[in-house]
């Protein structure tokens, strides 16, 4: 493996540190906040670790460690690499990119919304802390008194969602906005390439943890924190037992490090060759994973301290309807005694017990409560604000961070589209590259109206949950496969000699033959099988529902489904149309051959692997 002399020169980060913060930046994002705690949650707190840290030690890092080595070897984006691998591989460098444009488009959305609640978070009292009157200004707002503040402000003041994904609903203007400022920032940021995106990687790859720092050391003097750290981390080893869970540490380790959406091949690209990638890539991995746990900590302090108010709540309640029913004096029963005076009460009283409908207060139960993605964030969390001493600068620094996390994670997704468009050619070199961010921005943007509809939000959990799936698990399948069996292992491993002094372990190697492939191949097919079980739903937030606040789950329509089978499989269709493109070529090729009598009738323009000066290289250089 090895560059082309033609190779036009590539531009440099300014030193190490701005590539290691460019990449743990791109690794570590909002899913780490508010995706891996929630699995934490459900999946038997400590022992999700085990399945966890088993797919980070065989399928994140050894993944890693092939992004970085591979695109610091050729200095290419991916598509440059693939063809350099082999020609037949083109087509994984126009899926990753693929994949990554249309992550950018819903992701961005994300950060609107985060957007926008940074802003009403200056406000005094903050919006989400109760509701608004009716039209008639002759009470609260019916919507808001069934549900709670907090929902009201998220599902309508936010969103003004639909009863469902196929009520469209018109265009939010203050989505429209917060939309168009999110893809502002980032053209700001991403406007003159690696050189102002690695200036800006200096705030928001380092600004999140302390602010998670911060939460932390506020968190653990909240009354309840020990409940919410006691339930993360006492682990329910019976979870284990259930296949689900470890599919799903599978696939979070995976999409967590951000491997096969070709922002790492690009981001390593721009180092030098004599470089230790083996080292990049274990921080990056340790520090992304160490950064899940870190925020797990946070998040389930505030969790923790959430139950305790509720679980306090539900005794006061309790408490007054015995005082009252009793004519008991005041301060008779406490939190402190409730417990006993209740099995007092219910062995002498027990018709009046019962008749009196007591609410069960379980603080296990209030604990369990998951929330994952938006619901953690912009409910659970908003409403455990509400609840801490100068809520307005606790939501300002929470949602400051969720930004920065998300701009990080937007420079790789970025950088996975620009780098191909400029490696393919796709628009004239006379235009700058300033511009043609902005056309991409403009392009984007555009794209991403469909999330600022009344249906946007269940859009973006059709996006988030099939785009970032499939496709991925198949490029990083074909990835492996191209490096290990079509360059080959003996290659590979002499590039990495060359780049690092030093050849891979048997660790590596080993789990780039053999144990990598297989577990992406096992996720692959027990995801696929998993999905192929039942028909998608999703849940959705219907005021005309029965049984609202809750939310309704239905099915998707099968126009919608149609849409998630092409979401699934049109990133990656590539692959398998310029494989047959170039073998047609060969084919062609082959034929033009044999009638001019050449003396070669074999076709070997699929397989060549540029070497041009692999056998000149100095191997102890």
């Amino acid at each position: 493996m090895s560059k082309t002399n033609d190779l036009e020169k590539r531009p440099k980060w300014d030193n190490k540190a701005q590539y290691l913060l460019t990449c743990i930046g791109f690794a570590v994002g909002i899913g780490n906040v508010w995706r891996f705690p929630y699995l934490c949650q459900i999946y038997g707190g400590g022992a999700f670790l085990i399945p966890y840290l088993i797919a980070l030690v065989f399928e994140g890092l050894p993944l890693l460690y092939l992004e970085l080595a591979v695109g610091q070897r050729l200095r290419m984006g991916t598509i440059g690499v693939w063809k350099s691998i082999s020609p037949f591989l083109g087509g994984v460098g126009i899926a990753s990119m693929i994949v990554s444009f249309l992550v950018s488009i819903f992701y961005n959305t994300l950060m609107a919304w985060v957007f926008w609640y940074f802003l009403h978070s200056f406000q005094n009292p903050l919006p989400w802390s109760q509701c608004p009157t009716n039209d008639n200004l002759t009470g609260y707002n019916v919507e808001c008194v069934k549900s709670t503040p907090v929902n009201y402000f998220w599902y309508r003041e936010t969103l003004n969602i639909t009863p469902d994904i196929e009520t469209s609903g018109s265009l939010q203007w203050w989505m429209v906005i917060c939309l168009a400022s999110a893809w502002g920032v980032v053209y700001i940021c991403f406007i003159k390439g690696i050189e102002s995106m690695g200036k800006a990687v200096y705030v928001t790859a380092t600004f999140p943890y302390l602010v998670l720092t911060i939460f932390l050391i506020r968190a653990l003097t909240l009354p309840g924190a020990t409940d919410g750290l006691w339930y993360l981390f006492t682990p329910d080893w019976e979870k284990l037992k259930n296949p689900q869970v470890w599919l799903d540490a599978a696939t979070q380790i995976f999409f967590s490090l951000s491997v096969a959406f070709g922002g790492l091949i690009a981001f390593s690209s721009y180092n030098d060759e004599k470089n230790n990638c083996e080292r990049d890539a274990v921080i990056v991995g340790i520090i992304n994973s160490a950064t899940s746990l870190y925020a797990s900590i946070s998040i389930f302090s505030i969790l923790g301290f959430k139950a305790n108010n509720v679980y306090n709540s539900c005794l006061k309640e309790n408490i007054l309807a015995l005082t009252n029913y009793f004519e008991f004096s005041d301060q008779n029963i406490t939190l402190e005694n409730y417990e006993h005076w209740f099995m007092y009460l219910n062995q002498t009283h027990p018709d009046d017990i019962a008749n009196l409908h007591l609410s069960v207060c379980d603080l296990q139960k209030f604990l369990s409560q998951s929330a994952s993605g938006t619901g953690l964030a912009f409910i659970v969390f908003t409403e455990a604000v509400l609840e801490m001493p100068a809520s307005q600068v606790w939501a300002i620094l929470f949602f400051i961070m969720l930004f920065s996390l998300g701009l990080s994670s937007m420079f790789g997704n970025i950088e996975g589209v620009l780098n191909p468009i400029n490696e393919l050619k796709l628009l004239p070199k006379w235009i700058p590259n300033a511009v043609v961010t902005g056309i991409f921005c403009l392009v984007s943007f555009a794209t991403g109206l469909i999330f600022t509809l009344g249906s946007g939000n269940y859009w973006v959990e059709v996006f988030n949950s099939y785009v970032g799936s499939v496709p991925l698990l198949v490029i990083a399948l074909f990835e492996i496969i191209g490096i290990i069996y079509i360059h080959g292992m003996k290659n590979f491993s002499d590039d990495i000699y060359f780049m690092t002094g030093k050849r891979p372990n048997i660790y590596w190697r080993a789990c780039w033959m053999v144990i990598s492939p297989v577990m992406l191949l096992v996720v692959l097919i027990a995801y696929v099988v998993v999905q192929a079980q039942k028909h998608p739903s999703y849940p959705t937030w219907n005021p005309a529902y029965a049984l609202f606040p809750k939310t309704e789950v239905q099915p998707y329509p099968d126009w919608v489904f149609a849409i998630i089978i092409l979401l699934s499989t049109l990133p990656v269709i590539s692959i398998p149309l310029v494989a047959l493109y170039k073998l047609i070529c060969c084919q062609i090729n082959r034929s033009a051959r044999s009638s001019s009598n050449s003396v070669n009738h074999y076709c070997n323009d699929g397989l060549d692997i540029e070497t041009q000066d692999m056998g000149q290289r100095n191997p102890t250089a």
